[in-house]
């Protein structure tokens, strides 16, 4: 079963985006952009 999980910015700890991820899955780890960094940082998944 998928569901709704934040990524949080590993630099400055800002929630920046909304992701669905499966429960049984590991966490995501991405490389977005961060609005409050103003440039693209690891976002991983909140706890």
């Amino acid at each position: 079963m998928r569901e709704g999980v934040i990524l949080r910015c590993t630099t400055c700890k800002e929630e920046n985006y909304i992701a669905k991820n499966d429960k049984r899955k590991d966490k995501i780890e991405v490389k977005k952009h961060c609005f409050k960094c103003n440039a693209h940082q690891v976002h991983k998944q909140k706890k």
